[in-house]
């Protein structure tokens, strides 16, 4: 990890501050307008890479829902640099091919000063070669170990969500600990589910743990009862991390292929995302253990950055949205949205960022960066980002299922998820 530097974000806000306090005399002035001191009073135009429809539609309206929310608190404070941000949303239907056609179209037709969110790691492997390109600088919001082992370019960054690498080396030790030491891995057969196969099970070993058995299962599948007759009798944890929109039949026919009998389970909520943890046929998760990105239900010890930001996107209590409770958000992975935008934010002030022909000092800017402090800004925890491979880390929660509800039960240290550097794109020329 880099040595300690001062943080651009806190820099940028004392920058901000200072700018605030010499423009107050202008506030006070009839027909005041807060971008009137930006060079160009043209917006800043983000390129929203957005899964609308495809095995990525649930995450890509709530992408969408934390996006607006972020952008309407950083519009209401003046925008970046004085200037509006503007969004551009385009669906890339979660398919590889149309995710590249859609980072041309923000560069060739919409003139977007950078691209972001994309979250299915197939589609940014699709996607950021032709960035790197096209030289836009493209934001993803994805969890792939992609970007951090060099496979990428140096336009490709991911500063608002931690990698699986990361994820899984954090967790390891307390699934070893205290849930058993023979897992069985069930996962997507596609390149988010096999770096969970990969790092998980080099963890696993790490631990004094064994994986003795590796189930793909396509991404496509629709049922999944033939596979479970796989799991070896002496599993003693089942791991698993399916995705799409069959994940609610497979947790349903898991639960009815082990009945009561069931070892432990740990579970990637991406296995549950956007579903009510109460639907019929889900009753047997309880007692089981989920890694979160960020609780989805209020703790007992909720801080005012949860608040805030549950207040902002509409989220309540429960996870869902507060206009119908039976809407749930993918709570684990959208603050990453919402994340990513304040450091595009702070990385620009930074840079004094004016149009395209700064992309070059925005990224730099950005790589500069370390610490990103617990705040309104940074509301699922504190976090340290490595300039030279591009990505973020930060706190993993471990929650258990009880009641109905998802209760924590360990948060790991930023530093259990730090692991040795793959790559350096520093020193890559633009």
């Amino acid at each position: 990890m880099p040595r300690s530097r001062k943080s651009p974000i806190l820099a940028t806000r004392r920058t901000v501050l200072k700018s605030v306090a010499a423009g107050a005399g202008l506030a006070a002035m009839p027909g005041f307008v807060r971008y009137a001191q930006a060079q160009s009073s043209a917006p800043i135009k983000i390129g929203f890479q957005v899964h609308r429809t495809g095995i990525g539609a649930a995450y890509g309206r709530w992408y969408d829902r934390t996006t607006t929310a972020a952008v309407k608190l950083i519009n209401d404070a003046g925008g970046i640099n004085g200037r509006p941000v503007e969004i551009i949303a385009e669906d890339d239907g979660t398919d590889p091919k149309r995710g590249a056609e859609v980072v041309e179209k923000f560069a060739s037709q919409h003139n977007c000063d950078v691209g972001y969110g994309t979250l299915f790691s197939h589609v940014v492997m699709g996607s950021a070669p032709r960035a790197g390109e096209i030289k836009l600088p493209y934001f993803v919001v994805s969890e792939g170990h992609h970007v951090a082992s060099g496979a990428l370019n140096r336009y490709t960054l991911q500063p608002g969500i931690t990698d699986v690498k990361s994820q899984v080396k954090s967790m390891a030790p307390f699934v070893m600990g205290n849930l058993g030491k023979k897992v069985t891995m069930i996962f997507p057969d596609y390149a988010f589910g096999h770096d969970h196969r990969d790092f998980f099970s080099a963890a696993v070993e790490a631990n004094g743990g064994q994986v003795i058995e590796k189930i793909a299962i396509p991404p496509t599948e629709t049922s999944f009862t033939k596979y479970f007759p796989k799991i070896p009798r002496e599993t003693e944890v089942i791991y698993h991390v399916m995705v799409g929109p069959a994940v609610l039949t497979f947790v349903k026919e898991m639960g009815e292929f082990y009945g009561p009998n069931k070892p432990q389970i740990f579970g990637f909520i991406d296995s549950l995302e956007a579903v009510d943890l109460n639907s019929p046929g889900l009753e047997f998760l309880d007692g089981t253990y989920f890694w979160e990105g960020m609780p989805r239900y209020t703790q007992a010890d909720q801080n005012d950055y949860d608040k805030h930001y549950r207040a902002a996107v509409g989220v309540d209590d429960n996870g869902a949205s507060v206009s119908d409770p039976k809407d749930v958000s993918t709570f684990a992975h959208m603050f990453g949205c919402w994340e990513t935008l304040y450091v595009i934010k702070a990385g620009m002030e930074a840079a004094g960022y004016q149009g395209p022909q700064d992309r070059a000092k925005l990224i730099e800017a950005i790589e500069a960066m370390t610490d990103m402090p617990h705040s309104n800004e940074h509301p699922q925890g504190a976090k340290k980002f490595n300039g030279r491979t591009h990505q973020v880390f930060g706190p993993q929660y471990i929650s258990k299922v009880e009641g109905g509800k998802l209760v924590v039960q360990h948060t790991t240290a930023i530093e259990d998820g730090f692991y040795p550097d793959e790559t350096d794109y520093t020193t890559q020329s633009f």
